[in-house]
Parts: structure tokens; C-alpha cells; sequence
């Protein structure tokens, strides 16, 4: 009756976690399984041929096809554990207790001991071990020993603390046995998840390091493009009243053209690779090139003067790039639609650094402050650092003010600096 009312349930037990343990493919699991089986049937006939332990008054002694026949009924089941592991273990406790009954040498149960084994460490969260299946195990314990007593006709605490010792060991060995396999599960899904946030990582942080070379690319192309359309103007207006500025202004656009294309050539580079810029030898200009910028500026017909207050620091390659990136943009649009020169200013503050661009303007210039690539690519720059940037026009003139923190480094991404 019991292993009929457990048998459906057992076989859901087995093939789930069970089916995994000692396994390391289909074949070695059934050598495996073959061979535990084969252990247990020879060391209960070995036992049954040497008397066991305890010879029942007037039972049997040594092998017999009935002896034999129980002893395979009590190990050779095991071959079929991973499919059912609690019919595998009542079926191995009844063939044991019929040995006992019927007055064979009692010896240690090494079938259903071995079935109470895998049969523990083949639970399983969507298969615990119930109070059913405790039940269900002191049930056949119990048959276990009264088999014992029965073909013996007493009792003795001897065996019954002994038995009882015995399946205490094989549960506790499963449980643990069990609980060590579900600690590697849990570690090995532990380590796939680490592994897939790592890469959502890297590729949340090759998007934001692709969008920042996009926005170099913007400004340098942008740049680029307004000096050599201005400078093309001035030759062609020079040429025949003033060769010698007509050439210098052609040779502007030249330097400019190439300075620009290699820049371009290793943003592409960098963008192909999926790289950072640092790390294919790629130094985006910083601060340091202020003055070739302003030259360049200058060279465009707009005057720039630039003044700075505090002592110079080092920024750090995100900061000093931004730095410079916001001023380039500036100045161009100073240059496009400003009247005039341009006044740039730099402070080196205790905690951030602080650039000022303000140049003379005709006409409202709400359109600028509104609207634009250029100013809305200055304010991400800013923000991406944890600065701002602010923009104001008053009494004609128009001003870009950026704060830029110092410690702005330190919660970027390693990877993206």
C-alpha cells in the first residue's frame, strides 16, 4: 500500500534533481548505477554466505536460490533509482525485511541503505521531503525491525539502535549530499548572472563611450567645416587685390582640412574597434590646444582674447576633453553669429572649473539659446560630468558659462574614462 500511494510521486522526484546527480552523461550514469547495484547484491550475498551477524534460532544458513533471489530483490533495483527513487527504496526495504522474515542472517541492509542515500539526495525544491515522505520512510523502518523481530521471535535494542543508526547516517549523508549539490547550482547560476550584467555593463558602457565619440566627431567636423567655408570665402575675395592673405587663408584651409581628417580617421577607428579613444592611442585634445584653437580662430578673421585666474591643475582626460570641446563649440558660434571678437575666461576654482565665452551679438539670439546641436551637445558634456551649463543674453552680448566639477572622474565608469 505505501509504495502503491508513492510511486506516481516518486517518479516526478526522481527525474528531476536525480536525474542530475553523479551524472556526467548518459552512459556514465548507467555504468554508475550498474555498479553501485552490483556492489550492493555482492556484499549481501557475501554476508549471507558468511552468517551475518545473527542467525534466527533454527534459521537458514548460507545460499539458496530463495536467498538469492531476495538479496537481487534487495539491491538490483537500484539500477532504476533516477526514475523513482522512493519505489526503488520500498522496494529494496521489502525484499531486506522478507531475508529477515524468512530467518536468513541479519546483516547491515546495504540496498535500502544505499536507496535511503539517493533517495535523500535526490529532493529537489519542486520535490521536497515532506512529512509524507518521513512518514513514509518510519513506516518501512519500522516493517524493517518487526521483520527482524519476527523471524527471530524477539526483539533485541542491539540491532534496533544499530538499524536505526544506520538509515540515521544514509539520511543525514543525502541530505548533505544534496544540500552541497544545491549550493553549486546556486553558485554556478550566481555566476551566469554576474556574467550577464557584466555584459549589460560593458555594453551600456561602449554606448555611452559610442555617443561621446559621436559627439566629438560632431564638434570636430563642425568646427572644421566652418573654418575652411570661411577661410575659402576670405581666399576668394583676396585673390586678386591681396595673394599674399589669399594664400595664407588657403593654406589655413589645408592645415585645418588635414588636422581634421586624422582626427575623423581615428574617432572611426575607435567607433570600428568598439574601443574607447584612450585605448587605441587616441588623445582627444584638451586644454593644452587652447592656443592652437585660438589661432585658428584668429586666423578666421575672429579675435579671441583668453584670461585665466587661479593655478592651472590637472583635469583628468574626461574633464580636460569636455573643457575643450565646450569652448570649440562656443567660439564657433561666436565666430557664426556673433559681431566681433570673443572673450574666453578660465577659473580654476577650489572644486569645479568654471569657462566663460562671451562675445558682442546683433539682433535677438533667443533662436540660439532655444535651439542647436552645438548648445544642446555643450549641456550633455556638462551634465555627463555632473556640471551645467547655462546660457544668457543681456545688453548685447551673448555668454556661455560652464561649471565642470573636478571630481567629475570619479562616477564615470572605469571603463569610460
Amino acid at each position: 500500500m505505501i509504495r502503491a500511494g508513492f510511486s506516481s510521486a516518486s517518479v516526478g522526484a526522481g527525474m528531476s534533481y536525480g536525474s542530475r546527480l553523479f551524472a556526467s552523461g548518459k552512459r556514465c550514469s548507467t555504468l554508475l548505477d550498474t555498479a553501485i547495484a552490483v556492489a550492493a547484491w555482492a556484499g549481501t550475498l557475501a554476508l549471507l554466505a558468511h552468517g551475518g551477524t545473527r542467525l534466527a534460532p533454527g534459521g537458514k544458513l548460507g545460499l539458496d536460490p530463495l536467498s538469492g533471489l531476495l538479496a537481487a530483490g534487495a539491491s538490483l533495483p537500484l539500477l532504476a533509482w533516477r526514475r523513482s527513487p522512493f519505489g526503488v527504496f520500498a522496494a529494496t526495504t521489502v525484499a531486506s525485511a522478507a531475508l529477515l522474515l524468512l530467518g536468513y542472517p541479519a546483516a547491515p541492509p546495504l540496498g535500502p541503505t544505499a536507496a535511503l542515500y539517493l533517495l535523500a539526495s535526490s529532493r529537489d525544491e519542486s520535490h521536497p521531503w515532506t512529512n509524507r515522505t518521513t512518514a513514509a520512510v518510519a513506516a518501512l523502518f519500522l516493517a524493517h525491525i518487526a521483520a527482524f523481530g519476527v523471524g527471530r521471535g524477539e526483539l533485541p535494542a542491539e540491532e534496533l539502535a544499530i538499524g536505526a543508526l544506520v538509515w540515521a547516517v544514509a539520511w543525514f549523508a543525502g541530505e548533505r549530499t544534496r544540500l552541497r549539490r544545491a549550493q553549486i547550482i546556486e553558485l554556478e547560476q550566481r555566476a551566469l548572472r554576474a556574467e550577464r550584467d557584466a555584459e549589460r555593463d560593458r555594453r551600456l558602457i561602449a554606448a555611452e563611450e559610442r555617443g561621446r565619440i559621436a559627439r566629438d566627431l560632431h564638434d570636430s567636423a563642425g568646427h572644421a567645416i566652418n573654418v575652411i567655408g570661411i577661410q575659402a570665402g576670405a581666399a576668394r575675395l583676396l585673390l586678386e587685390r591681396d595673394p599674399e592673405r589669399s594664400r595664407a587663408a588657403l593654406e589655413t584651409v589645408e592645415l585645418v582640412a588635414r588636422q581634421t581628417a586624422g582626427e575623423i580617421d581615428q574617432i572611426v577607428l575607435a567607433l570600428r574597434n568598439g574601443d574607447g579613444p584612450s585605448e587605441n592611442g587616441v588623445t582627444p585634445s584638451g586644454l593644452a590646444a587652447l592656443d592652437t584653437l585660438v589661432a585658428q580662430h584668429a586666423a578666421a578673421g575672429l579675435a579671441v582674447n583668453v584670461t585665466r585666474h587661479g593655478a592651472p591643475r590637472d583635469l583628468g582626460a574626461p574633464l580636460d576633453t569636455a573643457a575643450y570641446r565646450i569652448l570649440q563649440e562656443a567660439l564657433t558660434n561666436a565666430r557664426r553669429h556673433g559681431a566681433g571678437g570673443a572673450e574666453v575666461g578660465l577659473r580654476f576654482c577650489a572644486e569645479a572649473l568654471e569657462l566663460v565665452v562671451a562675445n558682442p551679438t546683433v539682433g535677438p539670439v533667443s533662436a540660439r539659446e532655444n535651439g542647436g546641436h552645438g548648445l544642446i551637445g555643450m549641456r550633455e558634456r556638462a551634465a555627463l560630468l555632473g556640471g551645467a551649463l547655462e546660457t544668457a543674453s543681456a545688453e548685447g552680448t551673448f555668454r556661455v558659462t560652464a561649471r565642470l566639477p573636478y571630481d567629475a572622474t570619479a562616477r564615470l565608469p572605469d571603463d569610460a574614462q
